[in-house]
């Protein structure tokens, strides 16, 4: 239900704090800074880092999987759509590819995929109760940490709810091969249960939260303590003020 893939690199031990700061500072980077080639030096910052870690080929399947079709659709959407009146590459009848449009949809889709690359990359290394946990020893309300949690396994979950149903309605008969025209017509079996499931699925965890004493008003002790050494904490202040210059970086112009 998760997309985390054991390991024993360095990566992995690291505080999930850590890899959280990292990620969220790379993507504010990467929509701080104006330059084309930036979000694409951080993609390949983030590829490093997960080659590091040893999940660079589930880091590259589920990218190509999950947002090859969407880069496509932002290509062809601001190269044949864009409005601008800059130089014209191709024409396709009414249609035009402008230099100004590839550009845009370029940064675009680098920026969107360093933003879903770097919440993957920290999916793929951090074990969600591991997260959960460094963010209560943080401070964090558990509610809070719980919220979030489940906000970066919401893919994942629904992604193995899909499976299950579609091997459900297959073993009842329902074929789902076939062309697109036929394809399109098992959705609604399939996005019905998904749905309703979701729903289901969302009361189970309230009242779960409710039995953990989610809300409760006192600290609450955790069996895991996740190690934060002062290293990792002097890292974390040096990933802030390197999103605090690029968002300066932003303000004053300084890559437009």
């Amino acid at each position: 239900m998760t997309f985390y893939q054991f390991g024993d690199s360095r990566v992995h031990a690291l505080n999930p704090i850590t890899k959280l700061v990292f990620a969220i500072v790379v993507i504010i980077a990467a929509f701080a800074i104006n330059a084309v080639w930036f979000p694409a030096l951080l993609w390949l910052l983030l590829a490093a880092t997960a080659a590091t870690a040893g999940v660079l080929g589930r880091f590259g399947s589920v990218t190509l999987k999950f947002f090859a079709p969407f880069l496509l659709l932002i290509f062809l959407a601001q190269g044949l759509f864009y409005p601008g009146e800059g130089p014209v590459l191709a024409e396709f009848g009414p249609l035009q590819v402008q230099q100004d449009g590839l550009l845009f949809a370029t940064q675009t889709g680098l920026r969107l995929l360093v933003l879903v690359d770097a919440f993957l990359f920290l999916l793929l290394t951090t074990h969600p109760s591991s997260l959960m946990t460094a963010l209560v020893q943080r401070g964090l309300p558990p509610n809070i940490s719980y919220v979030v949690s489940a906000t970066l396994q919401i893919i994942p979950t629904f992604r193995a709810r899909a499976q299950l149903i579609r091997q459900a309605q297959q073993a009842r008969g329902l074929a789902l091969d076939g062309g697109p025209v036929r394809r399109a017509r098992t959705l609604l079996p399939l996005v019905g249960p998904l749905v309703l499931g979701a729903f289901t699925d969302v009361e189970e965890r309230a009242i779960a939260m409710e039995a953990r004493a989610f809300g409760a008003p006192t600290r609450r002790t955790n069996f895991e303590v996740i190690p934060d050494s002062v290293g990792q904490r002097v890292a974390r202040w040096a990933l802030w003020i390197c999103a605090a210059a690029a968002l300066a970086a932003n303000a004053l112009g300084v890559f437009s």
